[in-house]
């Protein structure tokens, strides 16, 4: 059976990935940052199928060299690992160059050492898809063949920018490695908007989690006078970002393509309907804001057309706000009584 090979296998995202893979008989194996790391994946996979090779710094030159030489038998590489987080002070040292450079450290080990490996599935971001003025125009379409404009001086304005440089130029980066190298393993990028869903383990529930799921968390967090924030954006669930990296390696239809994955868009204000409707326990514990305002705060955003990815991964619509937020929150509250 096909050997898989899965960068930052502790991730949101990643964790997931490595689930489905398995729980469709693949042979999986994981790049962590630590032994302990990589024990405690092997432990909540319960699986004989999975093994990991730990990779301190994806940065560093050679970083993914000994984990590919060890495993000449993988043939598809998931190349998930990059930062994502907005509490960077260097943006140029903590989210550029540690993309960037990890994106191409990865695709030379498997041009160097992965001899089998015939699909590279790339975890991008709608942030190397939307410009932050398009996005923000409701005049706008974006779709599969867009692209963020952001310079490397704009993304080193705020962590935001940071994060939608980071994701863009490691893209790029990808693109132009195909270009300049001619490597025998086809590519294809996943791009999600905002990722939600529960984690893949209870366990992982943790006080702080991940970016994405943070922005439900915070909500619960924030008490009854808490403020809604202007969080608004596209988003998609993690099971459906889990699947279309499998699919972007299984269907030749995907070869070469970039993968918009959003289900719809969102405000806080229509998560924190959501929440004050479908869990009676939270109500007067969590804001209530201003109840059904939230479709009139996106209104004027782009449009995201992503029916080409849809027709690509055979979906006709992907899971939507509601059942993704109500599993990530049952989840939650679950874990933590």
């Amino acid at each position: 059976m096909t050997s898989v090979f899965v960068s930052g296998a502790t991730g949101f995202i990643a964790q997931h990935v490595v689930k489905d893979l398995l729980a469709k008989n693949y042979t999986v194996i994981g790049s962590v940052r630590s032994a302990s790391k990589g024990d405690h994946l092997a432990e909540l996979l319960g699986s004989k199928k999975f093994s990991y090779e730990v990779v301190e710094d994806i940065e560093k030159e050679g970083a993914f060299d000994a984990a590919l030489e060890k495993h000449p038998e993988v043939s598809v590489f998931l190349h998930t690992a990059s930062p994502f987080h907005f509490k960077a002070t260097d943006n140029e040292k903590e989210l550029l160059l540690p993309a960037v450079n990890g994106t191409k450290n990865a695709f030379r080990a498997i041009q160097l050492h992965g001899k089998n490996v015939t699909n590279v599935v790339l975890t991008s971001s709608y942030a190397a898809v939307g410009t932050a003025s398009k996005d923000a125009n409701k005049d706008e379409v974006i779709n599969e063949e867009s692209w963020n404009e952001i310079t490397w001086e704009e993304a080193l304005k705020d962590p935001v920018s940071g994060y939608r440089g980071s994701k863009t130029f490691a893209e790029k980066a990808a693109w132009e490695f195909l270009k300049e190298n001619n490597p025998k393993f086809v590519l294809s990028v996943v791009n999600p908007t905002f990722v939600f869903g529960p984690q893949a383990f209870d366990s992982e529930v943790k006080d702080s989690l991940n970016t994405s799921s943070e922005v439900i968390n915070a909500l619960l967090k924030s008490g009854a006078n808490g403020v809604v924030p202007p969080v608004k954006g596209g988003f998609v669930d993690v099971r459906d970002v889990s699947s279309a990296h499998i699919t972007a390696f299984e269907k030749e239809a995907a070869y070469g393509q970039r993968l918009i994955l959003n289900s719809t868009r969102f405000t806080a204000q229509e998560i924190v309907d959501i929440l004050n409707k479908r869990f009676p326990e939270l109500v007067g514990k969590i804001p209530v804001g201003e109840p059904g305002t939230g479709p009139s705060l996106r209104a004027n955003n782009a449009t995201i057309d992503n029916t080409k990815t849809k027709k690509i991964l055979g979906v006709s619509e992907f899971i939507g706000l509601e059942k993704s937020v109500v599993d990530s929150v049952s989840q939650i509250l679950r874990t933590r009584k």
